[in-house]
């Protein structure tokens, strides 16, 4: 059941929203890959362009402890793309709330916000493989 729903949800986040936001995943992520220097951007750009195609039935998860490149790549990225991309799901989410039978969608946009200001140190797994631990 839950995955025949992930699957529904899937579809109708694709067609009200979630095709514009891949696309812009991916032009930051070419933009990123022609400058050579933001190749790690790009990379972790179109990593994030296919979860926005698809985000029902998968989570986003810390890799832990992160670097001081990671760390400084994340300030890069805000400043360059992160707050662009971020005023996208702001802007896509609206629409969706104001729907009410996209409510769901819109609290799913507003989830990705953190993502795509800080994409680096970020996993992208199955729902069902990630267990939050104990505290």
């Amino acid at each position: 059941m839950r995955n025949t729903l992930s699957i529904v949800l899937n579809i109708i986040w694709l067609v009200f929203g979630g095709i514009w936001l891949s696309i812009g995943y991916m032009a930051a992520g070419i933009i990123c890959c022609i400058l050579i220097v933001t190749i790690p951007f790009g990379i972790a750009s179109f990593r994030i362009a296919i979860y926005a195609l698809w985000p029902f039935g998968r989570t986003v998860v810390d890799r832990g402890r992160v670097g001081a490149f990671s760390t400084i790549g994340n300030v890069i990225w805000v400043l360059v793309a992160g707050i662009w991309i971020a005023i996208g799901h702001v802007l896509t989410a609206i629409p969706m709330f104001v729907s009410i039978v996209g409510i769901p969608l819109g609290i799913a946009n507003l989830k990705m916000i953190p993502i795509s200001l800080m994409p680096l140190g970020k996993v992208i797994v199955p729902s069902t493989q990630y267990l939050p631990m104990a505290r």
